[in-house]
């Protein structure tokens, strides 16, 4: 594992660890919810795509017919993953937070502090092989 890959591993995990502890800060503070915006909507999504990714990529991209870009798969693919990511985030805060009021249990700090440990832990696991 390269540096560059260790980093890219390791920045959503450390987001999040950043979010919540820019819950120390005052409420309503621009620093406060830009850190915790920008990890909700990027932090689980990209540690968790970066783990299926190698496993949708098995077939190769076919572009439409009559195309003969040859670099259609490179930026369909990088498309493709722009979009995983954001939706994917959303996914787990629904689903967290949807636990926590199941449980009654909900507050911002337990979503915050749940996901960043699902973001560690999904930093930690493997790439799926393609199949």
């Amino acid at each position: 594992m390269t540096a560059q890959e260790l980093v890219a591993r390791m920045l959503p995990p450390f987001a999040g660890w950043l979010a919540v502890g820019a819950l120390t800060l005052p409420d309503g503070s621009p620093a406060r919810v830009a850190a915790v915006v920008v990890f909700l909507a990027a932090g689980p999504g990209a540690a968790l795509v970066r783990i299926w990714w190698p496993a949708l990529a098995v077939r190769p991209l076919e572009g439409p017919a009559g195309a003969g870009d040859p670099r259609f798969g490179r930026r369909s693919a990088l498309l493709e993953r722009l979009m995983l990511v954001p939706l994917v985030s959303v996914a787990a805060v629904t689903v967290t937070a949807t636990t926590l009021l199941a449980a009654q249990a909900f507050s911002g700090r337990r979503v915050l502090l749940l996901l960043t440990l699902l973001t560690m832990l999904a930093a930690y696991c493997p790439r799926t092989r393609p199949s």
